[in-house]
Formats: structure tokens, sequence, C-alpha cells
């Protein structure tokens, strides 16, 4: 890995990755334009400079990874791809000493991600756009936004029983705020499969009816 703690550098990357997947960024040509505002909670909003956490989250929302050269100059990388950013220092109430919260405009979509690093490079996500949710980011991991409407755990769930019986759910975890309204399920497979596969899945999962998009977020 890049960085001098695996907490405040390489599990920083890793948060900043799953930002980058959640807009569903296919290049870092396609951040141009990007907005970006970064909460840093605890000690992270107290080390972060010295730790390079600015610089690992600013990378993995590029893309980047824990062992790319790049994190050193991440902050000149963002600036030249015309990257809007900035980083504020500021506690979140219960939130875990080394937490973040990535809050993203990108054209027309917007949203947040907070998560924190737990430890050796590992984290956990904890909120996507206001919707709580419980991964790590260790499984491959799908995320299916949509309406809340009676059926559609049950077309998700049969879809993948009958066209992928091999891909078999580790954890499974909804979250909506609001009856009717928009809605989150946050599905880790427990085995890795073929990256084709699982993105193949995701698209036949996002033709389902009441289905807003379906994402698959490897295990980073």
């Amino acid at each position: 890995m890049i960085g001098p703690s695996s907490s405040h550098t390489a599990g920083a990357v890793r948060l900043g990755r799953v930002a980058n997947k959640i807009m569903n960024i296919k290049s870092i040509d396609a951040l141009r334009g990007l907005k970006l505002e970064i909460i840093l909670s605890g000690s992270f909003a107290r080390t972060y400079k010295g730790h390079g956490t600015d610089r690992a989250l600013l990378a993995g929302v590029m893309g980047y990874h824990s062992y790319s050269s790049e994190i050193r100059d991440a902050l000149e990388i963002a600036k030249s791809q015309g990257i809007d950013y900035k980083f504020i220092e500021q506690d979140i109430k219960g939130a875990h000493p080394n937490t973040a919260r990535i809050n993203f405009e990108l054209g027309n979509s917007s949203g947040y991600i907070q998560g924190a690093s737990i430890g050796g490079g590992n984290i956990r996500v904890d909120l996507v756009n206001g919707m709580r949710v419980d991964f790590t980011g260790e499984n491959n991991t799908i995320l299916v936004m949509h309406w809340d409407r009676p059926g559609v755990i049950a077309d998700v769930t049969s879809l993948m029983r009958l066209k992928y019986p091999n891909a078999n759910i580790a954890n499974f975890k909804l979250s909506r705020k609001e009856r009717g309204g928009e809605a989150l399920m946050t599905i880790e497979l427990d085995n890795r499969r073929d990256a084709a596969d699982e993105r193949g899945m995701a698209a036949d999962i996002q033709g389902l009816n009441n289905v807003i998009n379906a994402i698959v977020i490897r295990a980073i």
C-alpha cells in the first residue's frame, strides 16, 4: 500500500472507491465537473493532512487503489481533472472515530456515502444517500435502488435463484426512507464470481419493474 497508515490511508482509499462505484464512473475523464464535499470526523479530522487521508480519499473517488502511486499526487490530479473538492472538519455524532462522509454532485446526479476505516485497511459503509446500509467491501456486493413496492424483493431474489443459481447470498439488508418511497437492497455474495457475470446480474436486476438502478461493488 501507499501511505503511512493502513487505517488513515489504505482504508480511506477504499472508502473513496465505494463512492466511485456508487457514481458508476468508468474512467477518470468522466469525473470532470465533479463537486466533492468531504466531511472528516474524529481522528480523521485531526490527522488527515499528516497521514495523507485527504489524498487517499480523493484517489479512491478517482478510482485508484491503495497501492497506486498516484495517491501521492491525488490533490494535483483532481485539480487537473476539473474536480472541485473541499474538506470539512466536523465531528459526526455517534460515528466511528475514523469516519468520512463523501458528498458528490456530478451533472444531474448527487448523493453521498458515509463510512469508517475500522483498522488494517478494512472499512464499514454505514449510509448511502441517507439510507442505512452495513457492508465492508470484503464481499462482492450488489446495491439495488428501487421503489418500495410489494414483490420487488421477491422478483430480485427469484431472478438470482433461477438465472444465477451459484450466487449465494451471505447478507441481505433493506433500507428505506419512507413507505412507498425509494429503498435500497444491499446484497452481499459469499463467493467470488466472474466480473462480467456479476455485471450481467446487475443489468438483469435493473431491468425488473420498480428497480431504479443496480450496481456491483466488487470486493475492494
